[in-house]
């Protein structure tokens, strides 16, 4: 079984964002600045990347939103400063692990994900006396 670009899309953008999450708190203001800005850029990437290679409209409109969501924080890490910073830092980076959850739980409770893990065994015949 392949592994799902939809998956590998979700999964990433949980992990980056949670690593964002705790470098916020972690790192001094500068340091967790330039760090966000460069996990926001790669964001957008997994984002549109998303966007490209999936087939679902729930898909395209998590990772379209994960992009957005990058773009937004991209620039919000070049206009504010301080304490609003951080916290826009930190709001990004939730909305990414939210989007990334969500996007997971919808591809798992989908019916074509249902019928890909259907194995169907032939039955035995019994024998009638």
């Amino acid at each position: 079984m392949a592994l799902s670009s939809r998956f590998a899309v979700d999964t990433t953008a949980v992990v980056a964002g949670a690593f964002l999450t705790t470098a916020a708190f972690a790192f001094a203001a500068p340091v967790a600045t330039w760090i966000a800005f460069g996990i926001f850029i790669g964001l957008i990437a997994l984002g549109g990347l998303g966007v490209v290679l999936d087939q679902h409209a729930t898909g395209y409109a998590t990772h379209g939103l994960l992009a957005a969501v990058g773009i937004w924080s991209l620039v919000a890490t070049l206009v504010f400063a301080g304490a609003t910073l951080g916290w826009l830092v930190v709001a990004g980076a939730v909305a990414a692990v939210v989007l990334g959850l969500a996007d997971l739980v919808a591809h798992e409770v989908t019916t074509e994900r249902v019928v890909h893990q259907l194995e169907v065994t032939p039955t035995r015949e019994s024998a009638t006396v």
